[in-house]
């Protein structure tokens, strides 16, 4: 007994050591291919990622859950950049934006964001959120609507829904989850299942060419990143149920972008309703379209922008 408890013991310690190693490297090697692309500004003591490009009105893209500022530069933020200034931000605890521990939901990112485009002079830009940064986008016209001059909700979660927090956000979300899977995950998770999950969210398109390497999925798979995108799911829907009843108050344009075909964030459980809730909103249904139009038809987002910036007499 004592020697098969020993043995277990080596078992475990050599994982653990091979898992610590594994996960540095990889941790290493993801960042060295994918470094930060723009500049840092400081919020609350912590450090804000932002790429900046073009000029004229100040737009903010919000990325999704997942995802990084190579999600809205991948397509989006060059058709954008022709004609405004372009300011993509890592999301808190993604990318290489610091983390807000503690509460770090859409309220609290819609407040740092806000500050750290003020900071980079954008006193009341047009804010452009998709899926989870549509959320936040949504948060910030609420809860700051002195300081943006239109919105553009795009696949965004605006309404509470059926079912329960996937089993995935669940156990990286527990404490326990946290600390034990979390490591082995980022160490040992397949690269081609990665990119298999990320192909899967363009559905009914085609992930476009070239994407699966733009995107960085190393950075989508470091700890911390893996820790927060968990954090943040695991508060949405109590977060969005809040929030719901301030979308009557909303005074800025309001552009809805959403797929008819998306099934991540279904068009009737949340575009519509949306719709006639805000009273400045102006729905785009997308017929066909899944849960990425900003790199699947990027230039009807583009086109929702202009819509907006028209709306709020930008140009």
């Amino acid at each position: 007994m004592r020697a098969t408890l020993l043995g277990l013991a080596a078992v475990i310690a050599l994982g653990t050591v091979a898992t610590g190693l594994r996960l540095s490297a990889r941790v290493k090697a993801g960042e060295a291919a994918y470094p930060p692309e723009g500049r840092f500004v400081t919020v609350e003591g912590r450090r804000i990622h932002a790429v900046v490009s073009g000029e004229g009105p100040d737009v903010v893209l919000i990325h999704g859950s997942s995802g990084n500022t190579r999600d809205m530069t991948f397509r989006l933020a060059p058709i954008l950049a022709r004609t405004y200034r372009v300011i993509a931000f890592d999301r808190p605890g993604l990318g290489y934006s610091d983390r807000l521990q503690g509460k770090e939901g859409i309220e609290a990112q819609a407040r740092v964001l806000q500050a750290a485009a003020a900071q980079l002079g954008a006193e009341k830009p047009i804010v452009l959120g998709q899926s989870y940064g549509g959320a936040v986008a949504l948060a910030w016209a609420a809860r700051h609507p002195a300081s943006l001059s239109a919105l553009v909700a795009v696949s965004s979660p605006s309404q509470r829904w059926e079912g329960d927090l996937p089993a995935l956000y669940r156990l990286t979300s527990h404490p326990l989850g946290s600390a034990l899977a979390v490591p082995l995950i980022s160490a040992w998770v397949p690269p081609d299942y990665v990119a298999q999950q990320i192909r899967g969210v363009f559905g009914p398109q085609e992930m476009p060419p070239g994407y699966a390497e733009a995107i960085g999925a190393p950075l989508i798979t470091r700890p911390e990143s893996l820790r927060a995108n968990a954090a943040q799911r695991a508060t949405l829907k109590q977060e969005i149920t809040a929030l719901q009843p301030h979308y009557a108050t909303i005074t800025v344009p309001l552009e809805i972008v959403h797929g008819t075909a998306d099934t991540t964030v279904p068009f009737e459980i949340h575009a519509e309703p949306l719709a006639r809730q805000a009273p400045t909103a102006h729905l785009m249904a997308l017929p066909g379209i899944g849960h990425i139009p900003q790199n699947v038809a990027p230039e009807a987002v583009a086109e929702a922008v202009d819509r907006a910036a028209r709306r709020a007499g930008l140009n």
